[in-house]
């Protein structure tokens, strides 16, 4: 429903305000705010019934165009334009930037949270920002620019337009001409893959295309690139030992994790996905026959979507209803178990050295922790053999002696990382280093995650949790032609593990100890989108 005019008066005057009865009560306070110059907290707006709520129903209030809304309350100063001028990010200083590093929300547009996690949660998919159009990047745009929350009011209207079912209207509120009075609630998967879809077009840019890496001539996708894998079904019957199976490959924008009453872990709900029982007939027995299908993945992607089917649908009550069980989901995960015999062959040294690579990493963190711990209170300095000097004796300490060079005391991170990267490098299968947008070692990292709260599948809440390195770790690595790699450093800050909680405009840190709330087990936020990024060399 368009939005129509109506008139407030207050303190003897009357304005012209417009009010849109498709968004809450409170987008219309706002707007009377900026009219009277009432503040909202101190405001009475007198509709039908009595005093206009932030919950109140327009559908029951039903106001007319040119209808006259009394408001009561003390003015207080009009808003007023900015003492200063607006200054954007690129433009400001390194201590003004301080004060911005925490991102943005957007504001709920009425039952808008489904959309609101999903545009956070693809925030941690920092390339497809550097391939986008307009307008999701416009959006992105505008997050990255402000320190107040953004209103996506046009985005909302473009997604609706080319999805219709987003506009689908809640038939439990009733407007005054006897239609839905409000938008309905929607299901963040869908728009989460409804918005991956709608940008399926858009080609990778060459400065993301790593040297080396094939060109058959036609222009590469971002998302089937970047975020859809291959997978080969083969189906066959027990039953019927002398036909061959049936081999099917497809591609994959999501892998699932089925939930039933044994499902305690995410990687054992993917598994059971991946192998399934169907009834069909068979060509050879000339009669039904029960078939097992056996999927595995021939590529994996540098972006692994997980989607928890936590909604069923349920034939006795003829509507979907919640799985509430608890599943554990780990921050990283290894999807080599989920690949072909072909795929895990390639994966397997690079996946393998990495693995260790990482232990030694966290080993000397340990030991650069515990030699500035030891070092702290007295002042003491450390040798050149990676040991302190007291009173004239070099005293080890305990436990470096596995992570320090043979020779002396730990070298600069960066040297490490550096010759780390040489070695994963000259692992990495040909075939995977020239695939554009694969994974190199199906070693993944959790980043972003939507999250369901409530008991319906066709109510509750949705947030985003997406994770602080995604905001203040290096950019993607971009090539020009072939160019080297121009990437900063992928030594994280030592907070990176702590994640940003979106709950619509409000934004909050979200430690990573509390984590393990978000699997399930009741009404409270479950995860339901999992983002997973291929782990950096």
């Amino acid at each position: 429903m368009a939005p129509i005019s109506v008139n407030i008066k207050h303190a003897g005057k009357t304005h012209a305000v417009q009010l849109d009865t498709d968004l809450p009560p409170a987008v219309f306070k706002e707007a009377v705010y900026n009219a009277t110059g009432v503040p909202v907290d101190r405001m009475k707006v007198m509709v039908k019934g009595g005093i206009l709520k932030d919950d109140s129903n327009w559908a029951k209030i039903t106001p007319k165009p040119g209808q006259t809304l009394m408001v009561i309350g003390t003015a207080g100063e009009l808003p007023k334009a900015p003492e200063k001028p607006i200054v954007f990010l690129e433009d400001m200083a390194d201590e003004d930037l301080a004060g911005l590093e925490r991102p943005v929300g957007l504001l709920n547009l009425g039952n808008t949270c489904y959309m609101n996690s999903t545009v956070q949660a693809l925030r941690a998919i920092p390339e497809l920002q550097v391939a986008l159009g307009v307008p999701l990047r416009d959006l992105y745009a505008n997050l990255s620019r402000t320190s107040d929350a953004v209103n996506p009011a046009s985005f909302l209207n473009i997604l609706r337009q080319v999805n219709p079912q987003f506009a689908e209207r809640d038939r439990n509120r009733k407007g005054s001409m006897g239609i839905g009075g409000g938008y309905a609630q929607q299901d963040a998967e869908e728009c989460y893959s409804q918005v991956l879809n709608s940008v399926r077009d858009v080609e990778v840019p060459d400065i993301l295309i790593r040297p080396g890496a094939v060109n058959s001539g036609q222009r590469k996708r971002f998302v089937e690139q970047y975020m859809m894998g291959e997978m080969r079904r083969e189906l066959s019957s027990p039953e019927a030992p002398d036909e061959p199976p049936t081999v099917s490959n497809e591609k994959i924008m999501k892998i699932e994790c089925n939930i039933n009453s044994q499902t305690n872990y995410m990687h054992s709900g993917i598994m059971s996905a991946l192998t399934s029982v169907i009834s069909k007939t068979s060509p050879t027995l000339g009669r039904e026959a029960q078939y097992t299908q056996n999927s595995r993945i021939t590529r994996l992607p540098s972006y692994l979507n997980v989607h928890m089917v936590r909604f069923a649908w349920k034939a006795d009550v003829q509507k979907k209803a919640k799985i509430m069980r608890k599943v554990k989901f780990p921050t990283t995960y290894d999807a080599v178990e989920l690949a072909s015999p072909e795929l895990k062959e390639k994966l397997l040294p690079a996946s393998r050295r990495l693995q260790e690579i990482e232990k030694e990493r966290a080993e000397r963190r340990k030991v650069r922790k515990r030699t500035k711990i030891a070092l702290a209170p007295s002042g003491l300095s450390i040798g050149t053999q990676g040991s302190t000097a007291v009173s004239g004796e070099d005293v080890p300490i305990a436990g470096t002696e596995s992570a320090t060079p043979a020779g002396g005391a730990l070298e600069d991170e960066e040297v490490y990382r550096a010759r780390e990267k040489k070695e994963l490098e000259s692992l990495i299968h040909p075939d995977l280093k020239a695939d554009v947008g694969s994974s190199t070692t199906g070693l993944y990292e959790l980043v972003a995650i939507i999250t369901h709260k409530g008991a319906a599948a066709d109510s509750g809440h949705y947030m985003a949790f997406v994770k602080k390195s995604v905001f203040h770790g290096p950019p993607p690595t971009l090539y020009t032609g072939s160019a080297a790699d121009n990437a900063t450093s992928t030594t994280n800050p030592e907070n990176d593990e702590d994640w940003y909680k979106f709950d619509d405009d409000k934004v909050s840190v979200f430690p990573k100890e509390k984590l393990s709330t978000l699997d399930g087990g009741g009404e409270d936020s479950s995860a339901y989108v999992l983002l997973y990024r291929s782990k950096d060399l």
